[in-house]
């Protein structure tokens, strides 16, 4: 071995991969007595830098005493790994991670003080870079949080969010997207939007997101149809031969810091209607888009919980766009239970084709609701007169012009798929006669996700009644789908110790 390879030179140590999954979080693992510990006073959380060449990552340490790791080697979680692509062995050269003055700006936050712009794209830059723990992104969060961001600091951390990534152009004047706030299990409109809309003449380039804290998002559900993997050039070719895509955002670097933010701010379940418009409008403008549509599902269990909410988080959507160079427009929808019937990536995408494919047992309420975003954004882009875009939506959708669309779409971006089946199920039956008044789309959500989704791609929920619906006792409410019998007994023993996920009052 080359000396300049050696585990005897100074602050090198040998690269080995240890199989763990630190949610995106780099870490290395090093021994409490190995030399490059001992030397740098290093301890446990603090921040070294790991280089490789000319590719370097900053990750947190976590110290071993023990025997599993050998001294002089430094063992990377699956993050750190992908990083730096070593190979088993490499030699890396270990250091203190660089002074973050940013954080200054973050205490600042803590302790009430104003962020200007400057001081938001550099916490932004450092965030994108990779120089934030968790432990910093957490506080920086948390200071955020609530209504502790003002309408120019929203402005200017959105503008930060769009500047540290890509910002696609495409040309045109005129580039449509949507975004639904979300809350709302099965509100896959997307996948009917966008073949409606391209088929139209209208450009609409959509990056989806995967699943974080629900059963399923735009991408996991596409991706059973289709690949969703695309790089930009992927993303273009795709665009340029159909006019659209629906590809997932995290293989495009599109507003990068938002990404890292949302892996930290999900599971702290803290509310930010600052971090939310400019987590948005930073992804929308980064993908190229000039005209955006905005759904704000309302009701008891979805994320957005009164009207007056959804009126006040939309002003601040359409300012802060119009800041920024967007034109947005609202949609305020029903968001008091789940829409059409499957919650789960496959039983969703079996919707959205039953409703593409035109057939007798589609989801009418999936259908309506996609046909009235996509007359919105018709009317938007000025593909349809005012008055007219839901009109000419039906229209694309009946004749079948929406569907070859899709799939259109779904070959450019590798070929259709065939939707998987659960082999596992178990129907949940009515306990009582009655009618349905209310549903709890938070554990029904948690239920498809005990039940597997969306990892596993089939399992979730199938959803057979309505609110308003008269039921009978013994009548099927919904049917849980497990691809594993332990993931179906999961979910089963946690639907059966929650209150009814479906309210029944008594028919007189």
């Amino acid at each position: 071995m080359n000396n300049q390879y050696s585990s005897h030179a100074p602050n090198t140590m040998r690269a080995r991969r240890v199989g763990v999954d630190s949610y995106q979080e780099p870490v290395v693992y090093m021994r409490r007595d190995c030399a490059v510990c001992r030397s740098e006073g290093f301890t446990a959380q603090v921040r070294v830098q790991l280089a490789l060449g000319e590719r370097r990552v900053v990750a947190t340490l976590n110290v071993v005493d023990g025997d599993w790791l050998s001294e002089g080697d430094a063992g990377l979680s699956e993050s750190a790994w992908a990083a730096l692509q070593p190979f088993d062995g490499a030699p890396l050269l270990v250091s203190h991670a660089p002074t973050l003055d940013s954080l200054s700006h973050v205490r600042a936050k803590v302790y009430g003080h104003r962020l200007d712009a400057a001081a938001l794209h550099a916490v932004i830059g450092d965030v994108a870079a990779g120089r934030y723990s968790d432990l910093h992104l957490a506080a920086f969060i948390t200071a955020c949080a609530g209504d502790r961001l003002d309408f120019g600091e929203t402005v200017a951390l959105t503008r930060a969010m769009i500047d540290v990534g890509e910002r696609l152009v495409w040309g045109r004047d005129t580039v449509v997207d949507k975004h639904c706030v979300g809350g709302l299990p099965g509100n896959r409109t997307t996948l009917l939007v966008v073949p409606i809309v391209a088929a139209c003449g209208l450009a609409m380039p959509k990056t989806s997101s995967r699943a974080i804290t629900s059963p399923a998002g735009t991408a996991d559900t596409m991706e059973v149809l289709a690949p969703v993997d695309l790089d930009i050039a992927a993303m273009r070719r795709t665009v340029e031969r159909t006019g659209a895509c629906i590809t997932w955002g995290g293989s495009v670097r599109l507003s990068p810091a938002d990404d890292i933010l949302i892996r930290v701010e999900r599971p702290l379940d803290l509310d930010s209607e600052g971090q939310l418009v400019a987590s948005v409008l930073s992804k929308k403008a980064a993908a190229g888009s000039t005209h955006v549509l905005i759904d704000l599902p309302v009701g008891p269990t979805a994320k957005v919980r009164s009207a007056e909410a959804a009126h006040a988080l939309g002003r601040r959507l359409v300012d802060v766009g119009r800041s920024i160079g967007l034109h947005v427009a609202l949609r305020i929808t029903d968001g008091r239970q789940p829409v059409g019937r499957g919650i789960g990536p496959a039983l969703e995408a079996r919707d959205v084709l039953a409703v593409l494919r035109r057939q007798a047992n589609a989801p009418e309420d999936l259908r309506q609701r996609a046909l009235r975003l996509a007359g919105d954004i018709l009317e938007l882009g000025r593909a349809a007169p005012p008055g007219a875009g839901l009109s000419l939506a039906s229209e694309v959708l009946a004749d079948g012009r929406a569907w070859a669309k899709f799939e259109a779409i779904c070959d450019a971006q590798g070929g259709l798929r065939s939707v998987p089946l659960a082999p596992h199920q178990l129907t949940v039956e009515s306990a009582a006669a009655g009618h349905i008044t209310a549903v709890d789309n938070r554990v029904l959500s948690r239920a498809a996700k005990l039940a597997g989704a969306p990892r596993a791609p089939a399992a979730g929920v199938d959803v057979h009644v309505r609110l308003g619906e008269v039921v009978q006792r013994g009548q099927p409410l919904f049917t849980l789908h497990a691809q594993a019998p332990g993931e179906l007994a999961y979910a089963q023993q946690y639907v059966a110790s929650r209150p009814p996920i479906f309210q029944i009052s008594e028919t007189p």
